[in-house]
């Protein structure tokens, strides 16, 4: 089974960027989509951006619209997250999975993410 292993956080000021990475390893990736989900202190795990890879059709969630951009390349089970103009609000640990309707695959430790003020 897929494991999936994201990479590419850290700590940023407020404007910068970050750049994701997630790597997938053992079996393939969705074969219809990959997304980005976050979680941040004492909430629920949200959809971030997914890519299918069909068409390459992506879809935002409305908090990261405009600033960030999911990336990657199925075939080599890898999928990315371009992070620009990062505000504190976006302080989360980001993880990589197959969205709705994929069956979910195990989930990876994830990456930090923390935008200072």
């Amino acid at each position: 089974q897929v494991q999936l292993v994201e990479s590419g956080g850290g700590l940023v000021q407020a404007g910068g960027s970050l750049r994701l990475s997630c790597a997938g390893s053992g079996s393939s990736f969705s074969s219809y989509a990959m997304a980005w989900f976050r979680q941040a202190p004492g909430k629920e795990r949200k959809f971030v951006a997914s890519i299918r890879w069909t068409g390459d059709e992506t879809i935002y969630a409305d908090s990261v619209k405009g600033r960030f951009t999911i990336s990657g390349d199925n075939a080599k089970n890898t999928v990315y997250l371009q992070m620009n103009n990062l505000s504190p609000e976006d302080t989360a640990v980001y993880y990589c999975n197959a969205p709705f309707p994929s069956t979910p695959l195990p989930w990876g430790q994830g990456t930090q993410v923390t935008v200072s003020s």
